[in-house]
């Protein structure tokens, strides 16, 4: 009788925490395609989010939409605005520098703790994914090859073994994680960031701290001249269509 019980008791926790399991996920899947809608344009900045045809186009409701927004508002990809709604946010040439420049300086000293500290096991994961990134620009898989960008980049910055390192490094790169994928637009510069990372592999497997440092710190560099140039031609675009509304 005793572990009849029991087992009721379990089913009914279960049943319990089915609902709130669902909600979790249907959050979790909003922010995932809502992030992804902004990173890589499908949203341009300072649009303004329409609840209910977002709601429609991710078929959930407003709880979840809602719970959406304030986590990505905290990646800096959204503003919410009092009594105004929700906006995507925009980027400013002040603001990336600022945030590029923070970036140089962790990624670089991730480099050379990472060449301290990584596993061998931590870099074999680094080499496969830096492969399946290499098939991604192959088939000219802009999204996938960005996803694996980004996590060879934070895949290093894991292996400095600096948990408060990793935790600042997060947070300001999901403030420009947009910015990033723009800057892989050009074709010559989706080529040239490949060269990059296959040279940053190269010494992070040396253990060349020395010269990976260097590397990582110009290849955001590289980054930041295109994204500069990207939202430069974004701002005038913007300029342009604001002008002819008014001839």
């Amino acid at each position: 009788m005793g572990d009849a019980l029991d087992t009721l008791d379990t089913i009914a926790a279960d049943a319990a925490r089915q609902p709130l399991a669902e909600r979790r996920l249907l959050h979790e899947n909003a922010v995932d395609r809502l992030r992804d809608m902004i990173v890589h344009g499908a949203l341009a900045p300072g649009t303004k989010l329409n609840e209910r045809a977002l709601c429609e186009r991710l078929g959930i409701s407003r709880t979840p939409l809602r719970e959406a927004l304030k986590v990505l508002s905290t990646e800096g990809l959204v503003e919410l605005q009092p009594n105004r709604g929700a906006v995507v946010a925009t980027l400013t040439e002040h603001m990336v520098r600022e945030i590029f420049t923070v970036m140089a300086a962790l990624e670089a000293l991730a480099g050379e703790l990472a060449c301290r500290n990584m596993t061998d096991e931590q870099f074999n994961e680094i080499r496969a994914l830096h492969y399946q990134m290499l098939a991604h620009h192959a088939r000219r898989e802009l999204a996938p090859y960005f996803r694996c960008n980004q996590e060879i980049h934070l895949a290093i910055v894991e292996a400095s073994g600096n948990a408060t390192l990793a935790a600042s490094y997060r947070s300001l790169n999901a403030h420009v994680r947009r910015a990033r994928y723009m800057a892989n637009l050009s074709q010559a510069r989706w080529d040239q960031a490949v060269a990059e990372h296959q040279e940053i592999l190269d010494a992070l497997g040396r253990r060349d701290a020395v010269q990976l440092q260097g590397l990582l710190r110009n290849h955001l560099g590289s980054k930041l001249t295109v994204v500069l140039a990207a939202l430069g031609a974004m701002t005038e675009n913007v300029k342009e269509t604001a002008d002819a509304a008014y001839d």
